[in-house]
């Protein structure tokens, strides 16, 4: 699974519209960066990474799917509402498609505010919404070689 940007278009999608698909390693420097604002006092952040286990379940690897036009409108919403719902500065999150090993970063997530309480508040609700909301799937590998789809949520 690719996106049908260059790492560098997709980054800037990010701090245009908030939200991005990515099929290379995330760069949290890079995100991090674009949330410098002399204004704020908080940056409250999120990585998730691919875990070696569902439940009891082995896990060895995973492939994320997404529908990428559909999700990049989506994520420019969210973010939007996440600006109107909560007193934030700014706030960025990156998805990444395509194959993911152990221990990759699949989502980052970050938001500046004045005060830490809003960063926070949003940083988590952010999260809770792409994993709702976002057209993306994984396809979970086992141990046994065997696979299985999932929503994002799952």
């Amino acid at each position: 699974m690719r996106i049908n940007r260059s790492a560098d278009e997709a980054y800037s999608i990010a701090q245009q519209d908030g939200f991005a698909l990515l099929d290379i390693a995330i760069d949290e420097v890079r995100l991090k960066n674009m949330l410098q604002d002399d204004s704020c006092g908080a940056l409250a952040t999120f990585e998730g990474w691919v875990r070696n286990h569902n439940n009891a379940t082995q896990v060895s690897k995973l492939t994320y799917y997404g529908y990428e036009n559909l999700a990049l409108n989506q994520g420019r919403a969210i973010i939007a509402e996440a600006k109107r719902r909560f007193d934030i500065t700014q706030a960025v999150a990156i998805h990444r498609i395509g194959a993911l090993e152990i221990g990759d970063m699949a989502v980052w997530i970050g938001v500046a505010s004045s005060h830490r309480y809003p960063a926070f508040d949003a940083c988590r609700w952010i999260l809770d919404t792409i994993k709702a909301d976002i057209p993306i799937w994984k396809q979970e590998y086992y141990g046994d070689n065997s696979s299985e789809w999932l929503s994002n949520n799952g």
